[in-house]
């Protein structure tokens, strides 16, 4: 696949993960710890995680980022464990999820240069290639982020602008 390619898959994650900073910067105090079932910071959380585990070049050789609370990426069930639900009692501050957002973003820039694009994604789970998971990655991680923004508007009047 082409270098060009490469550099707009990117671009776009550099952006998307620009605005899920922003909405973590944004964020009032009041409203990082609120949500229900999902706390804000959780959201914030889970995106950046599965960007970073997405990114890498399988389930078998991700490395988790160095403040990872087990479970603390899950949303809801586990898969394979319908009945149990994870113990997520530890927030993540802010300064905390902003760290993980620089690093997804070098994680980001590092990966997509070397990937195969044409290859597996690497993830059993999702049978199709490489190319395919950035896009499924970067539509899970705009996902995540509206979410967010919309939080941010309805709850707290604060809106998160368009980053190129």
């Amino acid at each position: 696949m082409s270098d060009a390619l490469k550099e707009s898959i990117t671009h776009q994650f550099t952006s998307a993960l620009g605005m899920l900073q922003k909405a973590i910067e944004l964020c009032p105090e009041s409203l990082w710890l609120e949500g229900s079932p999902n706390r804000y910071w959780h959201i914030a959380y889970h995106a950046l995680f599965y960007t970073h585990f997405y990114m890498s070049p399988s389930d078998a050789e991700f490395t988790p980022w160095e403040k990872h609370r087990p479970e603390h990426n899950y949303l809801g069930a586990i898969p394979g464990k319908p009945d149990y639900r994870p113990t997520i009692d530890q927030p993540y501050a802010q300064s905390d999820l902003l760290e993980y957002a620089a690093f997804c973003r070098a994680e980001v820039a590092a990966n997509t240069a070397v990937a195969d694009l044409s290859a597996p994604s690497g993830f059993p789970w999702l049978p199709f290639t490489k190319l395919e998971l950035q896009f499924y990655n970067l539509r899970h991680l705009a996902h995540h982020t509206g979410q967010l923004a919309d939080r941010l508007r309805s709850q707290a009047g604060i809106g998160v602008g368009w980053i190129r």
